[in-house]
């Protein structure tokens, strides 16, 4: 649970520096994707508390947000950056169109991890059931043929069916851990 407190900590830390500094004079294109960084900082400051334990779950506002984050992610995130639309008072950093295929492949896996969280939304929290001390590795759940560390898990990320049944903070923690990764690459400080 440590590490979904300080990943899920740290995205939402980045998130919210990066909206309170970004929008001064930004227009068109940049202004639209700042707005919908904006609602993907609103939906992990609604989810982060919940998902750490810290306010009550609640399945139906679990599904709201992931379904609000995608709609922000994937395509719908690529497309407001198109070529030149970089520099101030942007903070995308130039490698997103040098590097466009691990770009689109992080909105992607946003995506994809946003679905699978309305899937697990259900599931309720890791910890719920199995008391402070549960870890994602030591979590008797998480251990049987069909979770995380089952069959396909060895070769890349959880499907939809997977991520289904899956804890709803565990699939919020690969997904803000995607959020993370890519400020980390592509977002200027």
């Amino acid at each position: 649970m440590t590490i979904l407190k300080l990943t899920a900590g740290a995205a939402l830390a980045s998130i919210i520096a990066v909206t309170a500094l970004a929008h001064g004079g930004a227009t068109g294109i940049v202004k639209e994707r700042m707005d919908g960084m904006s609602a993907l900082k609103n939906s992990m400051k609604t989810l982060t508390p919940m998902m750490q334990g810290k306010t009550p779950y609640d399945a139906d506002v679990v599904r709201r947000e992931a379904e609000q984050i995608g709609r922000h992610a994937g395509d719908s995130m690529t497309r407001l950056f198109p070529d030149g639309s970089g520099g101030k008072p942007s903070e995308a950093k130039p490698e997103i169109w040098s590097d466009w295929d691990e770009f689109s492949e992080l909105a992607e896996q946003l995506h994809t991890y946003s679905q699978g969280l309305e899937l697990a939304a259900e599931n309720g929290l890791m910890v719920a059931g199995a008391g402070q001390g549960a870890s994602m590795m030591g979590s008797e759940s998480m251990m049987g043929g069909g979770s995380m560390m089952g069959a396909g898990m060895m070769d890349g990320s959880p499907d939809q069916a997977q991520m289904s049944d899956m804890p709803a903070d565990a699939v919020f923690m690969m997904l803000s851990q995607t959020c993370s990764s890519c400020h980390t690459r592509f977002r200027s400080e």
